[in-house]
Order: C-alpha cells, then sequence, then structure tokens
C-alpha cells in the first residue's frame, strides 16, 4: 500500500509540475523562396498561425524568421511546416 501511495505521489508531481518544465523558446529559421517583400507577410502569418507561438519577426533581407514559443504547445518540426505549406520551406538556422 505504501508503494502504491509513494507511486501515487510522484505521478501527481509529474502531472502538476509539467508547465514548469515548459520553456519559451527563441528560434531563428532559415526561410527559402522569399523574392519579394510580400513574402515576409505571409510567412508571419503561417507562424503566428501555429498554436504556442508568440512572436516573430521575419527579415526579406536576410531571408530569415525569429520565432518565440511555448515548447510545451508547439516545436521546430511544426513552425518549419508552417512555413513550407505556406510556400517558405524554411530550416533551423545556426545563430
Amino acid at each position: 500500500m505504501k508503494t502504491h501511495l509513494q507511486l501515487a505521489a510522484v505521478i501527481a508531481f509529474l502531472f502538476t509540475s509539467m508547465p514548469a518544465l515548459a520553456a519559451v523558446k527563441t528560434v531563428k529559421l532559415a526561410v527559402s523562396n522569399m523574392y519579394c517583400a510580400a513574402c515576409p507577410y505571409t510567412v508571419k502569418k503561417a507562424l503566428l498561425s501555429v498554436k504556442g507561438v508568440n512572436k516573430v519577426s521575419v527579415s526579406f533581407e536576410h531571408k530569415s524568421a525569429i520565432v518565440t514559443f511555448d515548447d510545451a504547445k508547439t516545436d521546430i518540426a511544426a513552425l518549419t511546416g508552417a512555413t513550407t505549406r505556406a510556400g517558405y520551406p524554411s530550416a533551423l538556422s545556426p545563430r
């Protein structure tokens, strides 16, 4: 019985601490196919449609996007998928 209580306590701790394990992250994406001044608007709109994305800054000049997101709600694959579906393939860029 004692083991069951300990196990229940550990499980309860994990479920209640999960939000504490989440972090806001910022990444830079290299974005392809941006050829005009309107392209960054489309890329930004696609990234902002991803649940968990808080902030997006897109640079036509540098062909990149800086994205701030909650890693408990989304990940880099979802970000790159969103830009790719919008016609602008992207990949994680080294800073």
